[in-house]
This record gives C-alpha cells, sequence and structure tokens, in this order.
C-alpha cells in the first residue's frame, strides 16, 4: 500500500505575560508539506487560518483554489510546477464543497484561485515560491481578496495573464517574473464581467517584478489608488498601460514611478478593445491624477497609434485624461517621440522636468 506522505509539522508559538503569570499558548499553526503525486488541494483543504503549504520540488498536475484566509501556498522556487491536468483521466465528481470550488478553478482555465465571496473578501493570503504555467486563462487568479501577497512566482505561457487580480484591496505583487502571457504579465481590474467605475484598490503595491514577452506587461483598468514602482518591463508589445473609461469613479491616482521599461516592441495584432500594438512604453488613456515619475524608458519603436516612450492618449470612448503629471522621466531613443500627447480635450495635464528630446507635440520636453 502506498505510504502517505503528508506531513503535519507543528509551529506553536507560547505568549508569557510579565507580572501577570503565563497566558496560554497561542493556537498552532500547521506546515503541511505536499511531496510530488500528491494532491495540493487536498493540502489546502486541510489548512485552517494562518498555516501553510509547503509543496516540495517536482511537476503537480491540478489547479488548486484556496478560500481560506491567511493561508500561505509555497513552494521550494521554480522547480516545484504547477500545471494544467492535460490528458489524465477526469476526476471523479466532488463530493465536498472545497472539492467543487477546485474544479471550477480549473474548469475556468486557471492555475491558482484565490476567492473571496461577493459579501466578504478572504484576507491575508499568500502564494509564492513557485511556476505556474500552461493554463488556458491565468496562472495565479485572485477575486474579492484582501492583502493578497504574490511573491517569486514564475508565471509563464499562460493562455491570457500570468498573474491576475480583481475586485480587490491592498495586494501585494513583488518579485515575480511573467513570461510569454498572452495577453498581460500582470492583470489589475475593477470587474471584467460588468461595466462599473473605478474599484479603490486600497495601496495596491506592485514592485520588483520583471515582465517579459507577454502582449502588455502590465495592465491596470479601472482602478484607483496602486502603486507601480521599481519593476522591469521589456520585450511586450506594451509595457503599461493604465485605463479608464466613461464609468464613474473615474479611473486614476496611479503611481508609476522608477520603473525601468526598455524596447517593448513586440507585434501584437489589433483585438475588439485596442488596435495593434508595438513599441509602448507606458500608456494612460480615459483617466485622471496619475503620476508618472522618474522612470527609465528606451528603445521603443513601432507604428501603432499607441507608440512612443510615454503616451497620453485621446481615449477610445471619448473620456478626457485629466490633471495627469508626468514629471522627471528619462527617454531615449523612443520612436515616433519620447512623450506623446494626443490628448486634446484634457484639462490639467502636465509634462515637466523630463529628460528627453523628441516630442509630439513639440515642446513637451
Amino acid at each position: 500500500m502506498k505510504r502517505c506522505h503528508l506531513a503535519y509539522l507543528a509551529c506553536t508559538a507560547a505568549l508569557v505575560g510579565v507580572g501577570l503569570g503565563a497566558v496560554p499558548a497561542a493556537a498552532a499553526h500547521k506546515i503541511l508539506v505536499v511531496h510530488q503525486g500528491e494532491s495540493i488541494q487536498k493540502a489546502v483543504d486541510a489548512a485552517r487560518a494562518g498555516d501553510t503549504v509547503f509543496v516540495l520540488g517536482g511537476t503537480y498536475h491540478e489547479s488548486v483554489k484556496i478560500s481560506t484566509p491567511r493561508v500561505t501556498l509555497r513552494g521550494v522556487g521554480p522547480g516545484t510546477v504547477i500545471k494544467p491536468v492535460g490528458t489524465k483521466p477526469a476526476p471523479k465528481p466532488p463530493k465536498t464543497t472545497a472539492a467543487k470550488a477546485a474544479i471550477s478553478c480549473a474548469e475556468g482555465g486557471n492555475g491558482i484561485c484565490v476567492v473571496g465571496t461577493k459579501t466578504k473578501n478572504v484576507e491575508g493570503v499568500t502564494v509564492s515560491d513557485l511556476t505556474v504555467t500552461g493554463f488556458s486563462r491565468a496562472g495565479v487568479f485572485g477575486m474579492a481578496t484582501d492583502g493578497m501577497t504574490v511573491h517569486r512566482v514564475y508565471a509563464v505561457k499562460n493562455g491570457v495573464w500570468g498573474i491576475a487580480q480583481e475586485r480587490s484591496v491592498r495586494g501585494l505583487f513583488r518579485d515575480n517574473y511573467a513570461r510569454d502571457n498572452g495577453d498581460a504579465g500582470l492583470f489589475l481590474a475593477n470587474t471584467i464581467k460588468e461595466e462599473a467605475g473605478a474599484y479603490d484598490a486600497g495601496r495596491t503595491l506592485v514592485e520588483h517584478n520583471r515582465f517579459e514577452g507577454n502582449r502588455i506587461g502590465v495592465t491596470v483598468r479601472r482602478l484607483r489608488n496602486l502603486t507601480l514602482a521599481e519593476n522591469y518591463v521589456t520585450g511586450n508589445c506594451a509595457g503599461v498601460f493604465v485605463v479608464g473609461d466613461e464609468n464613474k469613479p473615474k479611473a486614476g491616482n496611479v503611481q508609476v514611478t522608477s520603473n525601468r521599461v526598455d524596447k517593448n516592441n513586440k507585434s501584437c495584432p489589433k483585438t475588439e478593445r485596442l488596435p495593434a500594438l508595438q513599441g509602448s512604453g507606458i500608456v494612460l488613456t480615459g483617466t485622471e491624477k496619475n503620476r508618472v515619475a522618474g522612470n527609465l524608458v528606451t528603445g521603443h519603436a513601432g507604428k501603432s497609434p499607441l507608440s512612443g516612450g510615454i503616451v497620453l492618449f485621446k481615449s477610445f470612448v471619448g473620456v478626457t485624461s485629466d490633471q495627469n503629471v508626468v514629471d522627471q522621466n528619462t527617454l531615449q531613443n523612443n520612436s515616433p517621440a519620447d512623450l506623446v500627447n494626443t490628448e486634446t480635450k484634457g484639462r490639467g495635464n502636465s509634462f515637466r522636468g523630463n529628460s528627453c528630446r523628441v516630442s509630439r507635440p513639440a515642446g513637451l520636453c
């Protein structure tokens, strides 16, 4: 009989009150270890708030859904690989609610799903130190989350997004590598299933990531209150998109600072939403009160309407971009120009203190 290798290692912490006598020990937090050939989902289903599911190196053919707060799913690094089931036999009909949820994550084409409910966000979930690849939709997908952390995840060759999150607050995306995904390496949005105003992302932070070879490196859609800082964005069709539309409240209040955005010259055909893309560094459209500052934007070239180093683009739905500040950036060798402003009706937009040579219209450098 095959020996079960699912181990439970208790990590306990005792609190001692000085001068008040002993305080009862805190509830134990467990580490549930998963070996190759075992089910990650089974361990996640057994985890309670504060527990860690530690997945050893190997390839695991499954999708995983997390809905318990403060659970950490951690691998050993790129050698922990999560892939779709593929040609394996279809799983037996699930008997538990958690198992049904995991199947729905897989049927949606996602690798790892972190999902709350319509009335309550799932809090404090961490996904780290693993690879998700080959899923038809997203490698990692979060919805209705509060404080979700995605750290040192390799999201490679997924059909739509490497990492995606919607209707969530206080997210942290740090030290990830998203490469060769069908749409965005990182996609952050209010909601993708309905028309709605911009969602307050609660100081979501995206920092120290690398986005390479995707259609778009990072897309921020219909959100407010978010920072992208010190990321490296290269080899995509477009580097960074901050996008709004006619809904209220308006998208904006996004800080794009100290990023290196280089040679995003891959060519991508047009879609229902966007024209063909090539040679776009940082693009703002239909948004307000953003600041794009201290970025190094170099080597972009293309003939798309959105081509250029930093582009303030007129909205496709006629919404103006207002009160955006583009300052203290260094731009070199971008074509048709380092700075491009096609927003002729917007109010209060400013370009100041940038180091560049060519702008459209002239005079922005």
